[in-house]
């Protein structure tokens, strides 16, 4: 959740979540009533919050495919239909562009460097959603000269800032609240990113992993609602067929799940590397003299030139036609290895210079031709195997986002997405797996939070923060020790079995098996008030009860009560109103202390 506050309770009017709380409870008489109803409702902020959703989809759609468009025309005019070695605009265009773009960055967009996601991580934790149109405009224009003059850098984690931007100009136009604008930046994210990879789900999954890190249901609706209708604006320009295509694959021989797992192996000490190499060049030249930043985008540019000029073209600018032609088996697997190589060094280059640029079509490309290679050498050496090359090409485009930019579940749905094809389902859990696993055991931090700390951000790890064990009510709750009454007693009953304990809680359970706590205090006042001594003490008793609290609920819940009640009865969720014991403020307090202590 992006952001958690807790509020007071009133007495006698419980809040919307304590309301639920109440209407989880097995009965009947813990139904919600009409102004609890209302409460929970869609109030016409929410309404229009989903509305804009949409509209900030179908408009983050509209960039992104104007955005690629100027990519390929670019492409085409600087570099030419199709590239060849030996040409020398493969040596002047990326040099030239680079130096522009270094000006354009230095100078006017200093926002614009990097790939956007760190950016709109910041956006949101640290500016409360505000990206600039100034930044959105040049991170347009600056990723797009990049990318099409071919430096070895990817659109999809640029449009995922260019969707965020957009949202956030328009929460900034129509005066929305603090809360609203924060809100938006991770919409417009999921809108661009889905825009550009054409997946929805895998959009939707990565903002959840790697943007906000968790979710609320208002969140999720609103993100779903965006990514979907920016998808729907794409696909009116590019047709619905997906990505990249590969014949139907079936796993006949389970011996099969060794090559996959061994692609898992590969995968994963290449995402290390890349990682690595990242980690070490980006602050070294960052550390250069201020004036040689102008510079750096140039340098990279011919150096990425020089590959392409010396015989693999293939490796500059996002690569996609080449992903396609290793999937079908077009190159032998030494070239293939040498593309993945060649395509770490690209792109550790381009991007460690302050290019503005993605790094998810390097990561995808340079997975592939790991993925590929594999294909082709099993293909040589274990013919009888019945794997095609196109199946590894996409295991390894996930085994590469897995390891290297550590989104395990994104990875498993973006190879489905990309490709269409869900009949390699177990060779991609598999080799997603293992890649993730040895990656996480080489390189404890994720690249991504490199990034942060070289930046000189304090924004939350997301890998830490899915790895971090939640408290719950249940590690805090102990037995009720005393006695426990029931809503037919007598205030003067009760006052008699309790006179000569120290109590500072009494809990009573009414007849519709709710609790009320009741306090010495309150007690007292009602006992010398007179009326209704002997009345069931139920009778006597305000009509809001405690809310339904259960063991396995989050114990940050618990803590909005404490005002009201000294402690919280935690009930069983199978038999209506079995007390399975109580939770003071001070349980809470020591329980997150001990935790703090022990982690």
């Amino acid at each position: 959740m992006i952001e958690t506050k807790i509020k007071t309770m009133s007495e006698d009017v419980p809040s919307p979540s304590a309301a639920l709380a109440q209407a989880k409870g097995p009965s009947l008489a813990a139904a919600l009533t009409e102004a609890d109803m209302h409460r929970i409702a869609p109030t016409r902020g929410d309404r229009l919050f989903l509305v804009l959703s949409i509209f900030i989809g179908g408009l983050s759609g509209l960039l992104v495919v104007c955005f690629r468009i100027s990519i390929d025309w670019l492409r085409v005019l600087l570099l030419g239909s199709v590239p060849h070695p030996g040409q020398y605009r493969l040596l002047f265009a990326p040099m030239l562009v680079g130096l522009l773009v270094g000006l354009l960055v230095k100078f006017f967009f200093p926002q614009a460097r990097g790939s956007g996601i760190n950016q709109t991580k910041a956006a949101l934790y640290i500016y409360n959603g505000y990206i600039s149109a100034r930044t959105m405009i040049g991170k347009f224009m600056t990723s797009a000269m990049a990318i099409g003059s071919g430096q070895s850098l990817g659109p999809e984690d640029p449009s995922l800032q260019i969707g965020a931007g957009i949202a956030s100009l328009v929460a900034r136009r129509l005066h929305l609240t603090r809360e609203r604008l924060r809100l938006f930046a991770p919409v417009g994210a999921a809108a661009g990113l889905a825009a550009a990879f054409n997946a929805p789900i895998s959009a939707i999954l990565f903002v959840i992993e790697e943007v906000i890190g968790a979710w609320s249901a208002a969140v999720l609706g609103s993100i779903v609602l965006a990514a979907v209708s920016s998808v729907v604006v794409a696909r009116a320009f590019w047709g619905p067929q997906a990505m990249f295509s590969i014949p139907a694959v079936t796993l006949r021989d389970n011996q099969e799940l060794l090559a996959y797992a061994a692609l898992g192996v590969v995968g994963g000490v290449a995402a290390v590397l890349f990682s690595k190499l990242l980690g070490s060049l980006r602050p070294w030249l960052r550390a250069l003299p201020e004036w040689s930043q102008v510079l750096q985008p140039a340098g990279a540019g011919l150096l990425v030139g020089c590959v392409g000029f010396l015989g693999f073209p293939e490796v500059m600018g996002a690569g996609y036609s080449t992903i396609d032609r290793a999937m079908h088996g077009e190159y032998l697997w030494h070239v293939l290895l040498a593309l993945a190589v060649l395509k770490i060094l690209a792109t550790t280059i381009s991007f460690s210079s302050g290019t503005p640029g993605g790094m998810f079509a390097p990561t995808l490309f340079i997975g592939a031709m790991l993925g590929a290679s594999v294909g082709s050498f099993e293909k040589h050496f274990f013919p009888h195997l019945t794997g095609s090359i196109g199946s590894y090409a996409l295991v390894g485009m996930g085994v590469l986002f897995a390891g290297f930019l550590r989104v395990p579940l994104t990875s498993v749905f973006m190879v489905f997405e990309v490709s269409g094809n869900y009949s390699i389902v177990l060779p991609v859990i598999l080799a997603n797996t293992i890649a993730y696993l040895l990656a996480r055991s080489m390189q404890p931090v994720p690249i991504f939070e490199q990034l942060t700390i070289q930046d000189g951000l304090n924004l939350p790890s997301m890998e830490e923060a899915r790895e971090e064990t939640a408290l719950r009510i249940e590690d805090a709750l102990h037995p009720f020790e005393r006695e426990t009454f029931s809503g037919k007693d007598t205030p003067a009953l009760i006052s008699s079995k309790t006179a000569d304990q120290k109590t500072d809680a009494i809990l009573i359970r009414c007849s519709d098996n709710r609790w009320y706590v009741l306090t010495p205090g309150e007690l007292t006042k009602i006992i010398q008030s007179g009326t209704g001594v002997d009345e069931p003490i139920e009778n006597l008793l305000p009509k809001n009860r405690v809310p339904y609290l259960f063991p396995d609920l989050p114990l940050n819940e618990t803590l909005a009560y404490f005002q009201r009640w000294p402690v919280l009865p935690i009930v069983n969720r199978a038999v209506s109103g079995l007390l399975e014991g109580v939770v003071s403020q001070a349980d809470v307090l020591r329980c997150y202390q001990e935790h703090a202590h022990s982690s």
